[in-house]
């Protein structure tokens, strides 16, 4: 059998052997392709100008990517270096040269990685696809398949697996040329060694790493950027020093505790943990360093996804929007400009009145969050409000004689709702008369009130002074960029009003949130990809050490079922440790992070609960993916056939 042709069995049963890697890997590019796929895509990028900073962002998330598969790409290769030292150590005895082995090797994993491109790249074009619907949708475009390829995307992905996976091989390729056939056939047997042997120390530094990562988690939630680095420095060390304390205490503890060690199942599963934990302390930490910035990083993607759309949604009810605070002065400038250049379906020109107190915004301030932008209640006439209602083609609200109505933010509505004071104005009282809370412009500056507005009758608001001038128009159809830069223009030479056109709010949000939340999803992917793969990888690798010990507990009588309750446990504890930290740390920084957003935005679906909890079915989908296929190949490989 000649060296190319032994390359290449060996290449079919790595893939074999290492089946969750290879899937990882061509995931890995597919994702790499659709992504480098969206900087190429002249018909994505010339949606809006905002989409101009996409390629920027997912380079600065590839820069990442590709350091954390170029860890996994090289801790797999050494992993499998490790597990097979003894098979090179054996063709360096019987005569192959050094170099020959190391070139064996190479070729071997060069064309695992081969096929991995090669596949990654086909299915990628099938994400890119995804990922342009997606896009497309949220600027409102209709989407038509086409099945293309970009010669550019190819090349940089190309670029990228090269840079990972020949930087790995060629360390690989060095070590094996200049060891000798002692540590060839010997080096399976290196292991991590214990960090930390001294009870005291162990129990010192256990101490100070939760301490650490209490402090460091609550520096990362004080919303400044020195204190987060802190922080982030903290939790870091948090990490290290727990695992490494937390894995040479295991052991002792059951050492000291002998009746707890045999006590059930404990024999068999301390045995197995114990191993793992005293051998694989630095990695749990960097994996569950990995997790945590997972959780981070697509906990942000969806709050900033959240203020994005939910800003969007309530400062873009018209189609046109135009406030102006200036007194006395009027839009003819505007009006002008869009009777000759753009259709409309309707229109209406309205104050909003200075109510004569701030008694409603007393108790709004003083019972929820809430920034006021007036030193006074707003208020509106309500032929006013009846008319922007039918133009916005919400139902129509009644007002009895002798009552006043609320407009607010939905995140008000029940607090005022419980509100039964009278009003006075224009020298009358008035009584509630109810609440409505539909989107109406009252996020924005100039605004139909700021969280709230008084709607009362026309003759209340005669001798009432003016806040502000309000234009808002429905137009026949969405507004070109073309006419949104002549209406930027006009409010540019005049005195900066506030100016909010449906079509520019939409293509902006649509644009920040492709160029920022996308990237950090797809950071979020390959990290849970990568860190999960490896944990899998170093599983699966004892498949051999754990049939052994099954079938010896099959001859000492043991039935299938305790064994399978065994291996779950077994499971369920390495699973679990890499992630339980990331969970205490990023629960309350996701939290607070969605809390301290401007109130009435994070509401709905974009709930910092909700988030939450999407964040982390999001994680434990993929995470479980990978549970469920190591737990069933172990299955079926170790435990013994009744």
């Amino acid at each position: 059998m000649t060296l190319s042709e032994l390359s290449l069995r060996n290449a079919r049963r790595q893939a074999g052997d290492y089946l969750v890697y290879f899937v990882t890997m061509v995931m890995a590019v597919a994702l790499m392709y659709a992504f480098n796929g969206l900087i190429f895509s002249r018909e994505l990028l010339a949606l809006c100008e905002q989409m101009e900073a996409l390629p920027l962002t997912i380079a600065m998330a590839s820069v990442v990517i590709v350091c954390i598969i170029g860890w996994l790409v090289q801790y797999t290769t050494g992993f499998m270096f490790a597990r097979r030292s003894r098979e090179f150590g054996t063709y360096v005895l019987i005569g192959i040269e050094n170099n020959q082995v190391a070139r064996l090797f190479f070729l071997e994993n060069l064309a695992v990685g081969a096929v991995c491109l090669v596949l990654g790249i086909l299915s990628g074009n099938l994400i890119y696809q995804a990922l342009r619907a997606v896009i497309l949708a949220m600027f409102g475009i209709r989407y038509h398949f086409s099945f293309s390829f970009s010669l550019k995307a190819v090349a940089l992905t190309l670029f990228y697996f090269l840079l990972i996976y020949l930087l790995a091989q060629m360390k690989s390729r060095r070590r094996i040329r200049k060891m000798k056939i002692y540590d060839l056939i010997y080096f399976e047997r290196k292991n991590e060694k214990e960090v930390i042997s001294k009870s005291k120390n162990r129990r010192r530094i256990f101490t100070v790493s939760i301490v650490l990562g209490i402090v460091g988690t609550l520096f990362l939630m004080a919303r400044n950027f020195w204190l987060g680095l802190i922080g982030a420095a903290c939790v870091i060390v948090f990490l290290y020093g727990f695992f490494a304390s937390f894995s040479s205490g295991v052991p002792a503890f059951f050492e000291k505790r002998p009746k707890k060690k045999y006590q059930k199942e404990n024999l068999m599963v301390f045995r197995t943990l114990s191993a793992k934990l005293a051998t694989m302390g630095v990695l749990m930490a960097t994996i569950s360093l990995l997790f945590t910035a997972v959780l981070a990083s697509q906990g942000m993607g969806l709050i900033i996804k959240g203020i994005l759309e939910n800003r969007a949604r309530q400062t873009s009810c018209f189609d046109l929007f135009i406030g102006i605070g200036e007194k006395g002065r009027d839009a003819d400038d505007y009006r002008e400009y869009i009777e000759k250049n753009i259709p409309l379906t309707t229109s209406h020109s309205y104050f909003v009145w200075q109510g004569e107190n701030m008694q409603v915004m007393d108790y709004v301030e003083e019972n929820a969050d809430y920034y006021r932008n007036y030193d006074c209640d707003t208020v509106m006439k309500y032929s006013d409000y009846a008319i922007l209602r039918k133009m916005l083609g919400y139902p129509e609200a009644f007002l009895n004689p002798g009552e006043y109505l609320i407009h607010c933010q939905p995140y008000l509505k029940d607090l005022l709702e419980n509100y039964e004071e009278t009003i006075t104005v224009g020298g009358n009282t008035f009584r509630p008369g109810g609440v409505r809370a539909e989107d109406f412009n009252q996020y924005a500056w100039e605004g139909n009130g700021r969280g709230f507005l008084l709607i009362v009758p026309d003759e209340a608001t005669q001798n009432l002074p003016v806040a502000h001038r309000i234009y808002a128009a429905m137009t026949k159809a969405p507004v070109s960029e073309a006419h949104a830069k002549g209406l930027e223009e006009i409010n540019e030479h005049g005195e900066y009003d506030t100016l909010y056109i449906k079509t520019q709010i939409e293509k902006e949000c649509a644009a920040a949130t492709a160029a920022m939340v996308f990237p950090l999803c797809y950071l979020a992917l390959i990290l849970t990809m990568t860190a999960a793969a490896i944990l899998t990888i170093q599983q699966l690798s004892e498949a051999g050490h754990y049939r052994s010990q099954f079938v010896l507990l099959r001859k000492l009588g043991m039935n299938r079922g305790r064994m399978e309750k065994i291996l779950r446990r077994q499971f369920a504890i390495y699973y679990a440790m890499p992630a339980i930290p990331p969970l205490f740390i990023s629960i309350p920084f996701i939290l607070n992070m969605g809390e301290n957003v401007e109130a009435g935005v994070m509401v709905g679906a974009s709930h910092p609960a909700v988030i939450l909890g999407v964040t982390l079915g999001m994680f434990f989908l993929v995470y479980l993916v990978y549970i469920a296929m190591a737990y069933s190949s172990m299955r079926r490989n170790v435990l013994p056939v009744e």
